[in-house]
C-alpha cells in the first residue's frame, strides 16, 4: 500500500494552461509572461501552501541548461479553491513547470491562534503549540533563521501573549516558517508541463508579400533579386519587418498555365510559381531569371541591413518536370493509365501541379529530403517559412520536421498557410507551426470579430494558435475589399494591425487599392499568380500611408506587440467596433474605435472597459490619436464618437501616460 501514498492529502487539479494533457507544449516568447492556476485542496479543515516550479528544460543535446534546480515561487490563493502564480522566461528554450501543495501547518495554527485571541480567550497553550513548531523547524532552516526562532519559542513560552501574536502573524515570521516547512508529505502534480518559449519575432510581426518577377522597374522585363534590393527601403520606410517571397524555382513547362489560371498558355507566360521544378532544378534551385544563388544571399543580406527578414514559401508540390519526379517516382501516385496524379480540388484541376504521395513505402527517405530543404535555404541565411497548405501533407510528417529543424535552428518560424476546418488549423498549431493564417479575412462584422477575437484570446486556443491576420492574398480578394474605395482598405488594415500582433499584406495590390475580382469568384482578376506585373513601387496612395503610420504605432506601444491583452467595449451602433489594448503589465494602454461602414459616417457612444485599463472612474483622462494627430479628454463611462470613412475611419488612441493616476 505504500504506493498509495496515504499520508499525502493534498488535491491539485485543472492546473492551467496545458495542452491535451500536457501531450504538447504551451507557447510563449521571451519576456511574455506565463500564469499558472490550478484547484488545490484539503479534507477537513487544514490550510494549504502550493508553489508553482519551473526550470529549463533539456536542450537538443539532452542536457540541461544553467536552471537545472526547480525554481519556487509561492502560489496565491484566489477563490474557491484556485491557487495562482507566474514565471517570465528570460531566454529561448522549453521550459518545465509544475505545482507542489502541502498542508501550511503554521498556518492553520495561525488562524485559530487569531481567532481565539480576537475573541478574548486564553491563548497560552495555542503559544505553547506554536513554539513546538517552531521547534520541530529548526534543523530545515539557516543560521540567522535559527537565531530568531529562538527568540519567538522563548516569547511564545514565557513572554506577553500580545507581543507573541504580533510576532507570530509577522512577515518575519511567516517567511522564516514558509522555509522551514516539511515537505514530506508534499504532493507534486503528477505531470510536468512544458512551455516552448520563442524569440519575440514568433509573437510581433508585420509581413509584406510580393512576386520577385513583378519587381523591374522596367515595363515587360522579369524582375531579379537585383531588383528586389532596390525596393527593399520603401518596404522598409511602410515599417514591415518580414517580406515573403512566393515560390523562387524554376517553373515547370508541361501543363504550365496561362493567364487567370487557363488550361493552355501562352509561348510567354511565366506560369505559376507554385508549379515547382524544371530543367535547371527543383526545391534547392533558384529560377534563372531572377538571378543567381550569390543574388539571393546578397538579397538577403541587404533585407537584414534594414531590420528586415525574408521568409521563403515551402510549398511540397511538385511541376511534372521537377527532378523528383523522374529521380523518385515512387514519391508521387500513378493512375492506371501510366499518368501521373495531378493534384485536384474538385473542380478545379491543377495539372501543372502534383502532390507528394506521404504513404509512399519509401516515405523515410522523403522525410528526410524534405526537411533538408528547409535546411538548405537556412544556409543561405532564411529562418522564417511560410508553408503551403501543411494541412494536406500528415501530422506526424511536420510534428518531427519541425521538432528537428528547430532543435538545431531555434530561431526558425514556420507560418501555417491553412485556410481549412478548425480542428485540423489547431492541429497544425499544437505540433509545432509557430503561427497561423486564420479567419480573419471573412470576419466583417461586429459579432463576427468579437466572437472571433473570443475564441483565439480566451479560450485555450491563446495556448498555442498564434493568429496572423491577412486582410488579402494571392489567392483571395475578399468581399470585403471587392469594388470597394479606399476606406475599406484602411478599415481591413487598422483592423488587422492592431487585433493581432502578428499581421500581413499582399502588396503592392493592397496599398494600391486593387479590388477587381473574377467574375463569380473571390479572387482577383488577371492574378498575379499568373503574369508578371509592372509596378511603381514609389507611388503614394493614403492607404499606403496609413500603413505607415500604423507599423510605426504598433514598434512604438508595446499594447500592440500582444494579441492577448484585448477587451471589448459596448457601443451603441453595430458599425462601431471599440476594443481596449494593453501590454501584461498595463503600462501601455490604448483604445481603437473602428467605423465598420465604409461608406457611411458612424456614430455613436462606447462605453470605456474602465476595470480592465485600470482607470480611476470619474476622473479625466487624456486620448491621443495617433492617426489623426488629435486629442480629447475623456472622463465618463460612455464616450461619443463620430468616424467619417472618406476621412479616417478610425481612432487609435494612446492613453496617455501619468493621465490615469488615481
Amino acid at each position: 500500500m505504500k504506493e498509495l501514498e496515504g499520508q499525502k492529502r493534498v488535491t491539485i487539479e485543472n492546473v492551467h494552461p496545458q495542452i491535451d494533457c500536457g501531450k504538447y507544449p504551451i507557447k510563449r516568447t521571451v519576456g511574455e509572461r506565463i500564469t499558472v492556476t490550478a484547484d488545490i485542496f484539503v479534507d477537513g479543515h487544514d490550510k494549504v501552501s502550493a508553489a508553482l516550479l519551473y526550470r529549463k528544460g533539456k536542450s537538443a543535446k539532452g542536457k540541461r541548461g544553467a536552471e537545472s534546480r526547480w525554481t519556487e515561487i509561492p502560489m496565491t490563493f484566489q477563490n474557491n479553491d484556485r491557487w495562482e502564480a507566474s514565471f517570465i522566461p528570460d531566454s529561448q528554450g522549453v521550459y518545465e513547470y509544475t505545482i507542489k501543495g502541502w498542508i501550511d501547518y503554521y498556518g492553520t495554527w495561525l488562524d485559530g491562534l487569531k481567532k481565539k485571541f480576537d475573541a478574548g480567550q486564553d491563548v497560552s497553550v495555542e503559544l505553547l503549540i506554536g513554539a513546538d513548531l517552531m521547534e520541530n523547524s529548526r534543523d530545515r532552516v539557516t543560521t540567522a533563521q535559527k537565531k530568531k526562532l529562538k527568540i519567538w519559542i522563548n516569547d511564545f513560552s514565557n513572554g506577553n501573549p500580545e507581543k507573541a501574536v504580533s510576532e507570530a502573524l509577522s512577515e518575519d515570521a511567516l517567511k522564516v516558517m514558509y522555509d522551514a516547512q516539511e515537505h514530506s508529505l508534499t504532493r507534486t502534480y503528477h505531470r510536468t508541463l512544458r512551455v516552448e518559449v520563442e524569440r519575440e519575432r514568433a509573437l510581433f510581426s508585420a509581413w509584406y508579400e510580393f512576386f520577385p518577377r513583378s519587381t523591374s522597374r522596367e515595363q515587360g522585363r522579369h524582375g531579379t533579386f537585383k531588383d528586389c534590393e532596390q525596393i527593399i527601403p520603401e518596404i522598409s520606410k511602410m515599417g514591415f519587418d518580414v517580406i515573403y517571397l512566393p515560390p523562387i524555382h524554376p517553373i515547370g513547362e508541361k501543363f504550365r498555365k496561362g493567364r487567370n489560371n487557363a488550361l493552355n498558355a501562352a509561348k510567354d507566360d511565366p506560369g505559376s510559381p507554385w508549379a515547382i521544378g524544371g530543367k535547371e532544378g527543383g526545391h534547392k534551385a533558384i529560377h534563372p531569371q531572377l538571378g543567381t544563388m550569390d543574388d539571393f544571399v546578397q538579397l538577403v543580406k541587404t533585407a537584414n541591413g534594414h531590420g528586415i527578414e525574408v521568409a521563403l514559401d515551402f510549398a511540397i508540390q511538385c511541376s511534372p518536370d521537377h527532378p523528383y519526379v523522374k529521380d523518385h517516382p515512387d514519391w508521387f501516385k500513378w493512375r492506371p493509365d501510366g499518368t501521373i496524379q495531378y493534384a485536384e480540388n474538385p473542380p478545379k484541376k491543377y495539372q501543372d501541379v502534383l502532390p507528394v504521395n506521404f504513404e509512399t513505402e519509401d516515405w523515410e527517405n522523403l522525410w528526410l529530403e524534405l526537411k533538408s530543404i528547409i535546411e538548405f535555404w537556412i544556409g543561405k541565411g532564411v529562418t522564417i517559412f511560410r508553408v503551403d497548405n501543411p494541412h494536406t501533407k500528415p501530422f506526424s510528417f511536420w510534428e518531427w520536421m519541425i521538432a528537428e529543424v528547430r532543435k538545431k535552428y531555434p530561431d526558425t518560424i514556420f507560418l501555417a498557410e491553412a485556410f481549412t476546418r478548425p480542428r485540423i488549423m489547431e492541429q497544425l498549431a499544437k505540433i509545432g507551426f509557430n503561427q497561423s493564417y486564420t479567419y480573419f479575412t471573412w470576419r466583417n462584422t461586429l459579432e463576427e470579430l468579437q466572437e472571433y477575437m473570443g475564441e483565439l484570446t480566451k479560450s485555450d486556443m491563446r495556448e498555442y494558435f498564434r493568429p496572423n491576420f491577412w486582410p488579402n492574398t494571392p489567392d483571395i480578394l475578399p468581399i470585403s475589399l471587392e469594388h470597394k474605395e479606399e476606406p475599406a482598405f484602411i478599415t481591413r488594415i487598422v483592423l488587422a494591425a492592431t487585433l493581432s500582433s502578428n499581421y500581413g499584406i499582399y502588396g503592392p495590390v493592397f496599398e494600391f487599392g486593387v479590388n477587381e475580382p473574377y467574375p463569380g469568384k473571390e479572387e482577383y482578376i488577371d492574378n498575379e499568380k499568373y503574369e508578371i506585373k509592372h509596378w511603381d513601387w514609389e507611388k503614394t496612395t493614403k492607404t499606403k500611408e496609413v500603413i505607415t503610420r500604423i507599423n510605426k504605432i504598433r514598434k512604438e506601444n508595446k499594447a500592440l506587440q500582444s494579441t492577448w491583452h484585448i477587451e471589448f467595449a459596448e457601443t451603441d451602433n453595430t458599425q462601431l467596433l471599440c476594443y481596449a489594448k494593453a501590454d501584461q503589465n498595463k503600462e501601455s494602454k490604448m483604445i481603437i474605435v473602428v467605423n465598420l461602414d465604409p461608406v457611411f459616417a458612424q456614430s455613436g457612444w462606447v462605453r470605456i472597459p474602465f476595470e480592465y485599463l485600470e482607470l480611476p472612474l470619474g476622473q479625466p483622462f487624456e486620448l491621443h490619436d495617433l492617426l489623426s494627430g488629435s486629442k480629447y479628454t475623456w472622463q465618463n463611462e460612455w464616450n461619443y464618437v463620430e468616424l467619417h470613412p472618406s476621412s479616417m475611419p478610425a481612432h487609435v488612441f494612446l492613453i496617455e501616460p501619468g493621465s490615469s493616476s488615481v
